[in-house]
């Protein structure tokens, strides 16, 4: 595999050059459009020896200001004041759980780990991780929670979180654990049990932890490489860029999917019971390449990553290859743009935002770093058919960049409320974003 070399020159110059020396030009010649969709366009590689860097610098919402939503719908903050909002679980009782965290600390130090310390914090990410999961109440239904508790603490990056069988179940960095919950409660002092370890190896890079629960139990975690192309060597990736299978009762863990370069959100397509993720794919391949995308999980499916990406396009930095693999490699079902982090995954079950939003996938997009013009910065819908992707995607929540190009707000979870309604947590703004279909909120969407 291709040594740091590289990365390092590339972190030398950001840490030290400053992020303009890196941005000058545009590294796209696509619209981001061009890597949407079920037959997105591949260029040919363009190696880039230092990464383009064109962050959008974190700047707080001005008063009275908020993301635009898609016309017909509105949208207002059901929480602010948070402390880096992640991840959003809507509890059987309508409470809403929202992982406040972070990445910890990188324990490998160094040139490299300086310069990704001072990138996050350009963009808004810099901050100590809280390592709670706080729960929110809207208990007079009114769109707004006014009542917010800490439900659990002293955890270590805590992401996905999933309820099953009376037990509360959550994805540390490094371990899936698991507290006794009772409908209603609003703080749990039980210390949290280990059901199984997770990788978090090395430098952790991709140290969010996706859960999900199968409608069996089975309880489903995805775990994002340690590298970009598995340039510290593939056995320093042992484990990862996989969706892992655990028995909650045992702990006994399998790996269910593999070649997934950083899988986050997941959720189960509701007619055909399928279980689908959100993937962020590689980077220094140019502007264009290489798309993130959303994708059906096959039980022992192979999908790439390192040795290559959308089947059998082969990535011409990663030697010795794979060929073995490669041939077996799962195309995606859908790409979601280039470089966009697209983070969150939530089917429009139980939603009630009119015909447009029925069926399909609503998709966070944290925003791109690394592309020149930027991409992603949103909340986009994916409409659904038989089970399948059928349709452009649509803009549901825009206006997280201001017009001189500052993030004011990144989303990242998605998750359809008890009301029927969008939440997105926006982990620059600090709040939870809440949309909604006015109509259908003055008819009345309660339980």
């Amino acid at each position: 595999m291709k040594s740091k070399t590289l990365v390092a020159i590339g972190a030398a110059a950001l840490a030290f050059g400053g992020v303009g020396l890196v941005a000058c030009s545009n590294n796209a010649a696509l619209p981001v459009s061009a890597g949407i969709g079920p037959d997105p366009t591949l260029p040919a590689p363009d190696q880039e020896t230092i990464p383009t860097v064109n962050i959008a610098l974190a700047s707080p919402w001005p008063d009275g200001e908020m993301p635009v939503a898609a016309t017909g719908l509105s949208v207002n903050a059901f929480a602010t004041g948070l402390d880096h909002p992640r991840w959003l679980y809507v509890l059987p009782n309508g409470d809403v759980l929202v992982a406040e965290t972070n990445r910890q600390p990188n324990p490998a130090g160094g040139l490299v780990a300086y310069a990704e310390k001072r990138v996050m914090a350009l963009a808004g990410a810099g901050t100590d991780s809280a390592d709670r999961i706080s729960l929110l109440r809207d208990a007079d239904g009114d769109g707004v929670a006014e009542i917010r508790t800490v439900l659990l603490d002293d955890l270590t990056s805590p992401f996905g979180m999933a309820l099953v069988d009376g037990m509360l179940y959550v994805a540390n960095t490094d371990a899936l654990v698991r507290v006794p919950y009772a409908e209603g409660d609003t703080r749990i002092e039980a210390v949290p049990e280990v059901v199984a370890p997770l990788p978090a190896a090395g430098n952790n890079r991709h140290w969010t932890k996706g859960l999900e629960a199968g409608p069996d139990g089975t309880l489903y975690a995805a775990v994002g490489s340690d590298s970009d192309h598995a340039e510290n060597g593939i056995e320093a990736e042992e484990g990862r860029a996989a969706i892992h299978a655990i028995a909650p009762e045992t702990g006994a863990i399998r790996l269910f999917a593999t070649g997934l370069r950083n899988p986050v959100g997941m959720d189960f397509e509701p007619q055909s019971g399928v279980l689908w993720t959100a993937v962020n794919e590689r980077d220094q391949l140019g502007g264009d390449l290489v798309p993130d995308y959303m994708t059906s999980v096959v039980d022992g499916g192979f999908y790439g990553w390192p040795y290559s990406y959308f089947g059998d396009k082969l990535d011409p930095r990663v030697t010795p290859q794979r060929p073995d693999l490669v041939a077996r490699a799962l195309v995606p079902d859908y790409a979601l743009g280039a470089h966009t982090a697209s983070l969150g995954l939530s089917f429009a079950t139980g939603a009630r935002l009119g015909a447009r939003f029925a069926d399909g996938a609503f998709i966070g997009q944290h925003g791109s770093w690394n592309r020149k013009p930027r991409s992603g910065y949103r909340v986009i819908f994916v409409p659904f058919e038989d089970g399948a992707p059928a349709g452009p995607a649509i803009d549901v929540l825009t206006g997280f960049l201001s017009g001189d190009g500052e993030a004011r707000g990144r989303p990242v979870g998605v998750v359809i409320d008890g009301t029927g309604a969008l939440l997105v947590a926006d982990d620059v703004g600090d709040t939870i974003w809440r949309v909604y279909d006015p109509d259908a909120q003055r008819a009345g969407t309660r339980p």
